[in-house]
């Protein structure tokens, strides 16, 4: 049944009850029921009525509306998997083609044995694209659910700062941002971002740090920052063509409305500071 269909039926049950009621006592029942009990009756039969049917119709338009709210979040999740399926693809693709081009600049190479260097060119290559394969992969294997679920839905990031910590990156987590304060859509879209932005620090910053944190702010938004203390980078780096995360970063915030700030330093080991801020109006 069609959620405005059961609201029309909610807000009428109540009034036709009545109505029926009245018609029924005065064309049938006045020599039976005096006009006293009469007016006791009504109240009475709505109330049954209201608990009979009502009661049932209500349950019915909070099922449909949870249905709703679970096919939204479905989707939502459907489409992070469908970005990180993109990014899978394009990482790849251009990955291998560099391997293809050192690959040729190798065999004109290893005649005249100058060849190391471009062989540690390859592995540092190939570890970029395992990495890329592994973590695309691990999160394309995770239910939709799990992205949007209340209590887990930042499990994807705080396994990516363990991964860091073995490797010797040290990771300082301060989580304070409440998960009620935040809808499904805006979990799936702030876990993407952070995660792309310490895929980031781990690709290309060189850092031995890195801080993840969140909280409230007195506006009712939030502040979410990630910093650490690698080589830094100009915006001109950060914004040249190629820079697919930066770009994947933006558009998720400007598409919630958010305000995204990317601090970024040109000396030598200053650190990048990546910052999302929702403001409410």
């Amino acid at each position: 049944m069609a959620n405005n269909r059961i609201k029309w039926l909610i807000l009428l049950i109540p009034t036709i009850t009545i109505a029926l009621w009245e018609y029924v006592r005065h064309a049938f029942l006045l020599p039976y029921i005096s006009m006293d009990l009469g007016n006791i009756l009504a109240p009475i039969i709505v109330f049954a009525v209201t608990i009979t049917l009502v009661r049932r119709l209500l349950h019915m338009l909070e099922h449909a509306h949870e249905s709703l709210q679970r096919e939204r979040a479905v989707k939502a999740a459907l489409v992070e998997r469908e970005q990180l399926a993109r990014e899978l693809h394009d990482g790849i693709s251009q990955s291998l083609f560099l391997l293809s081009v050192k690959l040729d600049r190798l065999e004109g190479e290893l005649a005249d044995g100058t060849a190391a260097e471009t062989v540690s060119q390859l592995r540092g290559t190939m570890r970029h694209v395992y990495e890329d394969v592994r973590q695309s992969i691990a999160n394309l294997r995770s239910e939709p659910e799990l992205a949007v679920a209340d209590v887990r839905w930042l499990q994807a990031v705080k396994e990516l700062a363990d991964d860091f910590a073995k490797v010797g990156l040290q990771v300082e987590f301060d989580w304070r941002l409440p998960e009620s304060d935040l809808t499904n859509k805006e979990k799936v879209e702030l876990q993407a971002i952070v995660r792309e932005a310490m895929l980031n620090v781990q690709k290309h910053a060189r850092a031995k740090r890195i801080r993840i944190a969140a909280a409230a702010n007195e506006s009712g938004g939030f502040c979410c920052t990630i910093e650490d203390d690698g080589q830094g980078a100009s915006l001109l780096q950060l914004e040249a063509k190629g820079c697919y995360g930066i770009r994947m970063m933006k558009d998720r915030a400007q598409a919630m409305g958010w305000q995204l700030n990317i601090g970024a330093f040109a000396s030598a080991a200053a650190g990048l500071k990546v910052e999302v801020r929702k403001e409410e109006r």
